[in-house]
């Protein structure tokens, strides 16, 4: 048995930052992260993300915890979800939408296949 420890998650040391993949205009958000992926297809890190809006692409199941920042997520075809420090989400799979990153976002997250 293998246990991965991510230690203090609101200061964990980030790799470099990269533009998202689909922005919807400026400013352009760009993303940092560090993540541990298993043999059995999960995945599991922290990631941060500068302000701006874009489109989720993310296939898998996530469940991630927001420490720090304040953002929006309207999912395609549904009513926006603010999200702000403290909070959590379950998203399923293939979950679509659309990301409002107001104040840079931290967060813990883990992708099921």
């Amino acid at each position: 048995m293998t246990i991965t420890h991510f230690k203090n998650t609101a200061t964990q040391a980030l790799g470099d930052a990269t533009p998202v993949a689909v922005p919807l205009g400026e400013p352009l958000a760009a993303t940092r992260s560090h993540s541990v992926e298993r043999a059995d297809g999960v995945e599991t890190g922290v990631w941060e993300c500068s302000p701006g809006r874009w489109r989720r692409q993310i296939v898998q199941q996530e469940f991630c915890h927001f420490v720090a920042g304040r953002c929006t997520f309207t999912p395609d075809g549904g009513e926006p979800i603010e999200i702000r420090a403290g909070d959590a989400l379950m998203l399923p799979a293939n979950s679509t939408g659309v990301w409002d990153i107001q104040e840079s976002v931290r967060k813990t997250f883990v992708l099921i296949d």
